[in-house]
């Protein structure tokens, strides 16, 4: 059973920076697609970025050039890199994981919330 656990959320002024993590346990990590998502209050929850077992990423267009994923696969962690942080990016983000083999998403963390003021 795969088992995700998040980190680094917090509240910070529009224009700072913060870098969440998630650690990934209980499987061959780099046979895993990784991906990070958000639900700000009263609205669906979105894919924010996905980073494929090679390294290959995808960033939702809200936060292209803002947001950096990247993978460790030695320390079976993914690392969401924030910057130039926007009130419009306030929402709990979740760290989800699956097989490269599968379309759906099946293994999630328990979020973290990333609060931005203007």
């Amino acid at each position: 059973q795969v088992e995700l656990s998040e980190s680094g959320g917090g509240l910070v002024q529009a224009g700072d920076s913060l870098r969440l993590s998630c650690a990934f346990l209980g499987h061959t990590f780099s046979l895993y697609v990784m991906g990070w998502f958000r639900q700000a209050p009263g609205k669906e929850r979105e894919l924010v970025a996905e980073i494929t077992p090679g390294g290959s990423t995808y960033d939702a267009d809200s936060v292209k050039g803002r947001f950096t994923l990247s993978r460790d696969n030695a320390k079976n962690t993914v690392y969401l890199q924030m910057n130039s942080l926007k009130p419009e990016d306030t929402a709990i983000y979740y760290c989800a994981a699956k097989h490269r083999s599968i379309s759906r998403y099946d293994y999630w963390g328990q979020g973290t919330q990333v609060t931005v003021s203007s």
